[in-house]
């Protein structure tokens, strides 16, 4: 990987189309997870610490240039600030890797957007995540009110 960042994503970012739409491409690219937090979308996905959670993602190589460019467009498009922690990835094959995970200190609770959420749902369905976990997922999307009498 010539010495790129790894990084883990877990929201749609670890969708490969969603990143096509903002010229990534990232060489690696993997199923993984990372124990100790719990996702959250809400509107956006975000992680939270919780020591008996695991979140699945991808585990993708990246330019710091990328990564930059990527977050900048969260922060000034769509409003969140994510920061950069380390943390220590699993990967299918048993592998454990550092990796930076972007995570926001704090966001403005919200309504997920259903097309959002798919988003993260369709990568989680290809790799075949564990149905718990795409139902936490799915959890996330917005119940319509019933308006019939």
């Amino acid at each position: 990987m010539n010495g790129m960042p790894l990084v883990f994503w877990y929201g749609s970012y670890m969708n490969r189309a969603v990143l096509a739409e903002v010229g990534l491409a990232p060489e690696r690219w993997e199923p993984a997870s990372v124990t100790g937090f719990d996702i959250v979308v809400a509107p956006r996905a975000n992680l939270v610490r919780a020591p008996e959670h695991v979140v699945f993602g991808a585990l993708a190589s990246a330019t710091h240039a990328e990564l930059d460019r990527l977050y900048t467009h969260a922060r000034t498009v769509l409003g969140e600030i994510y920061l950069p922690e380390a943390v220590l990835v699993s990967t299918r094959a048993g592998a454990h890797e550092a990796a930076l995970c972007y995570i926001a200190p704090e966001m403005t609770n919200g309504p997920a957007d259903p097309a959002y959420v798919e988003r993260i749902l369709i990568p989680a369905r290809e790799w075949a995540y564990p149905s718990w976990y795409l139902a936490r997922i799915a959890s996330f999307i917005p119940q319509q009110q019933d308006g019939h009498k």
